[in-house]
């Protein structure tokens, strides 16, 4: 504390340890505050670069789901018009599918007309 009736330079030393204390104090604040600002930039940088990383990975997750299953698509479609290209081909009697075919015949024939079975 200074005294009122302290010589003039005494005064004059304190308010510049008072002045020089204050300032430091301020610089050191404002650059607390600029090293706060970095580690924030930083941090939201890094969270962005995280966002994109597994935004990359979920797209090409989903690339790899899809193309799966327009692979399983394809074979299951090539199996399905095979089949109807077997089906669309006449198919030729054998000796016991004719006899099969003309017993059915005939057993309709007879429960239509009322004959004998």
């Amino acid at each position: 504390m200074v005294k009122l009736n302290a010589p003039d330079h005494v005064a004059r030393d304190a308010a510049d340890t008072a002045i020089t204390t204050v300032l430091a104090a301020e610089r050191a604040a404002r650059d607390e505050v600029e090293r706060a600002q970095r580690e924030a930039q930083a941090a939201a940088e890094h969270a962005r670069a995280a966002a994109r990383a597994l935004a990359d990975r979920t797209e090409r997750r989903i690339r790899l789901v899809v193309a799966a299953f327009d692979t399983d698509l394809a074979r299951r479609l090539a199996e399905v018009e095979a089949q109807a290209l077997r089906f669309a081909q006449p198919h030729r009697l054998e000796k016991a599918e004719t006899a099969a075919l003309d017993d059915a015949i005939a057993a309709l024939v007879r429960e239509l007309t009322g004959g004998r079975p």
